[in-house]
């Protein structure tokens, strides 16, 4: 590994001290996310477990707070998303994060599926570019979500949704695209261009470095995070490894590692250490060497992409530290 490095993209919703040694001993920080997602603890608590590591561990943790949706269909829930937001950056949030529960479980009084680009969040995305907030952003899904089983492309997706038809939305042609949900969020993004926004999990585009691409450049003031979708990056070097290694270059001051790992108190401590550790080591070996590699979630060998030495920086630490306020540690 390099001498130090930010996974820039975890959930740490306890206190488990395992985590944390393993990553001063790996001297690395983590910055996590706090998400509006119906299986987290409330986001004051997720907030509050934050702050206590942050205390405990000086300048190793980062957050992004984020808003719920208790108010919505109400007349208030502008004003109290927007105080929501106020709260969490007086707390030392460094931005807001935006999840993919916009464009499948909202709807507007005649049944029909609220997108992200729809001008009700308007007057939130007018105040996070006026007050010049950083927004993070998972909209949609891997596209496999709405291919038919025998075309996804990894087998990680394939298993989870022959286990779990409910979140096929191939199955589900009630709900929007995919296609609709990325024009979506490309559309929001037009009518704000001055917002510095991070499109998580390659802008949920992780099929196609190409695409990715075309977002980087028609948005000049958003990067973009490779956590939970390496695979997809993988599978396309096996195929085409110029192409993969060329983007990481072309792109490497707007890549930023992280991992998506979620900490909260499901798997014991001792693992989700060992999870960090063991994806750490994978993740810097391909993009860092010439090793050849082998992953679960596909068949067939893969060579490391062998980064630059100051390529492989930047995305493991650099990118992320400027990005999101860290100290040199």
């Amino acid at each position: 590994m390099i001498s130090k490095f930010i996974d820039a993209h975890v959930h740490l919703n306890t206190l488990s001290a395992e985590k944390m040694e393993k990553m001063m001993e790996y001297n690395s920080g983590f910055l996590s996310i706090n998400t509006n997602i119906p299986f987290f603890d409330e986001i004051e608590e997720q907030e509050k477990i934050i702050l206590k590591l942050q205390k405990k561990y000086p300048g190793r943790i980062k957050y992004f707070t984020t808003f719920n949706f208790k108010k919505w269909g109400t007349s208030e829930f502008v004003d109290d998303a927007i105080n929501q937001i106020k709260r969490g950056i007086d707390n030392g949030a460094v931005g807001v994060k935006i999840w993919k529960d916009v464009g499948f479980d909202y709807h507007h009084e005649d049944g029909s599926f609220v997108m992200i680009d729809d001008p009700v969040f308007d007057p939130i995305f007018d105040f996070i570019q006026k007050n010049k907030i950083m927004l993070i952003g998972h909209q949609g899904e891997p596209r496999n979500c709405w291919l038919p089983l025998d075309e996804m492309t990894v087998d990680s997706d394939r298993n989870y949704f022959k286990d779990h038809p409910e979140y096929h939305m191939f199955l589900q042609k009630q709900y929007p695209s995919y296609e609709d949900q990325m024009q979506a969020r490309d559309n929001m993004l037009e009518k704000f261009p001055e917002i510095t926004y991070v499109g998580l999990h390659l802008f949920s585009m992780e099929w196609s470095i190409k695409e990715v691409a075309a977002r980087l450049e028609a948005y000049p003031n958003t990067l973009t995070d490779v956590a939970e979708r390496v695979c997809h990056l993988q599978l396309q070097a096996k195929d085409n490894w110029e192409a993969v290694r060329n983007f990481c270059i072309k792109y490497q001051d707007r890549i930023i590692y992280g991992t998506d790992v979620i900490d909260d108190g499901n798997t014991p401590a001792d693992e989700i250490a060992g999870r960090f550790e063991n994806l750490w080591q994978f993740h810097y070996d391909f993009f860092a060497t010439a090793k050849t590699l082998s992953a679960p979630e596909f068949q067939g060998d893969f060579k490391g992409l062998d980064l630059p030495k100051d390529v492989v920086e930047k995305i493991f630490y650099t990118n992320a530290k400027e990005t999101y306020g860290f100290s040199d540690f």
